[in-house]
């Protein structure tokens, strides 16, 4: 008898270990977050549940990997971040250029103020940019601000000038003197501060092709009028000339590294309203050369 039984306990343990196994065309699937696994055989389905260690910390392996990944992400903003300071404008520098208005978007002046007529040849604008701020969003491509002063120069084609005449209005001023007008400039000095987007398109070793664009602005510094006879005799005249404390345009320049070829068109009105040149307000703009520091 005990025999007997010995042999039914032997064979209820093979049948356990047999049935553990999988059988042929049998499918198993497990959901490792919940330590679930699922075998599907022919003769039925069982589900078996293995127990998890829930805070079980991660391997040596792991916080190898996490610390890599974070060092490989810390070099590429550092990276970014290097390469941006690196970004230098072309701002700071001197320029020399040309000076006219327009009306109405036009070079033709209407014939009541044809005394505002210009030597464009002789009507020079020198720039001295003093200092400027580099904000670069990568090494070729950023933000440049600065300040610099604007000194135009306004060589009048007859022999004329401008003054405040009645109602407080700019009217052309005819001299007195017997003596024959040599030259007559109208002047002025602002403080300039612009806003640029410059891009610094690669050409050779080093080199680049720089394009920037934005907006400018002016605060009034000076204004002022010269009158040279041909005895030599001087005539100057500082005043306000009715011209608004500040104005505001537009500005480009395109360049091979430090030589640059500029353009700026104010489109605030340059007098105040009603009190430029027979009540009109005429456009300056100008175009000229640039050398800039780069730093």
């Amino acid at each position: 008898m005990k025999k007997i039984g010995t042999l039914l306990i032997a064979a209820a343990v093979i049948c356990q270990a047999f049935s553990q196994e999988k059988a042929p065309g049998a499918r198993e699937e497990k959901n490792a977050s919940r330590g679930l696994s699922m075998l599907e055989t022919l003769e039925g389905t069982s589900v078996q549940y293995e127990k998890r260690v829930q805070n079980e910390k991660p391997s040596q392996d792991y916080y190898n990997d996490y610390n890599v990944l974070h060092r490989h992400q810390d070099y590429t903003e550092k990276t970014r971040r290097r390469r941006a300071g690196n970004f230098r404008g072309h701002w700071s520098g001197f320029e020399f250029g040309f000076n006219n208005y327009t009306y109405l978007r036009s070079m033709e002046l209407p014939d009541d103020i044809s005394y505002m007529s210009l030597i464009t040849s002789k009507s020079n604008s020198f720039n001295f940019n003093i200092s400027q701020l580099n904000m670069g969003i990568t090494r070729r491509l950023g933000f440049v601000t600065g300040i610099g002063l604007n000194c135009n120069n306004y060589r009048f084609e007859g022999s004329n000038n401008i003054t405040i005449g009645p109602g407080r209005v700019i009217s052309e001023l005819i001299p007195e003197s017997g003596s024959a007008v040599k030259r007559s400039k109208f002047s002025t000095l602002y403080l300039n501060i612009p806003a640029l987007l410059e891009l610094q398109i690669p050409a050779g070793y080093s080199r680049s092709l720089n394009i920037a664009a934005g907006v400018i602005g002016g605060i009034k510094l000076n204004a002022t009028t010269k009158i040279v006879y041909e005895n030599k005799e001087t005539v100057k005249a500082n005043g306000d000339f009715n011209l608004n404390l500040f104005r505001g345009g537009f500005t480009a320049r395109v360049g091979y590294e430090n030589f640059m070829l500029y353009g700026t068109y104010y489109a605030t009105p340059w007098f105040r309203e009603l009190k430029g040149p027979n009540g009109r307000n005429p456009e300056p703009f100008e175009i000229g050369l640039a050398f800039t520091f780069n730093n």
